[in-house]
């Protein structure tokens, strides 16, 4: 991984007055703020599958996969922009390369769940919980480096 990954958060540029939010006033590190957030929407996520799971049926765990990917995201959208990223604007836009970055975790997904289940035999659960190991990685480059990326002449911030 590139070291820039893990540089501090930048400083707010001179003359920036917008509001950081509550999480950035507290942890002060954008890094532990994602992880934070990052945390409770793996757990949320993996609840909404687990739910699905319960209401579709083991047999049906792609289309569970599916539906849990719809509103984790939606939730995982709100919570980055608002609590980590605080940019401003642009969000039909920041949406679509949001949601660009869930559909490559998807993609892996999709392939890899089906792997783990029907030829390593894993349960579906767990099976599940490996995936998002590899795909939480996937999504801290993704948002950091292009879902809530910001020029300075494409205004707001992203911190």
């Amino acid at each position: 991984m590139s070291p820039a990954l893990f540089q501090p958060t930048p400083p707010v540029p001179p003359g920036d007055t917008s509001d950081p939010g509550w999480l950035l006033r507290v942890v002060r590190d954008q890094r532990v703020a994602f992880l934070g957030v990052a945390i409770f929407n793996t757990g949320f996520g993996f609840i909404c599958f687990a739910g699905f799971l319960f209401l579709f049926g083991h047999e049906r765990y792609l289309l569970a996969l599916l539906c849990a990917h719809v509103v984790s995201v939606l939730m995982a959208f709100v919570l980055y922009r608002h609590l980590v990223f605080r940019v401003h604007g642009h969000v039909l836009a920041d949406l679509w390369r949001f949601e660009t970055v869930y559909l490559s975790a998807l993609a892996v997904n999709l392939v890899v769940l089906p792997l783990l289940v029907e030829l390593a035999h894993l349960p579906v659960l767990l099976a599940q919980a490996l995936v998002v190991l590899l795909t939480s990685v996937m999504s801290w480059v993704g948002h950091r480096h292009y879902s809530f990326r910001r020029t300075s002449s494409s205004g707001g911030r992203a911190r």
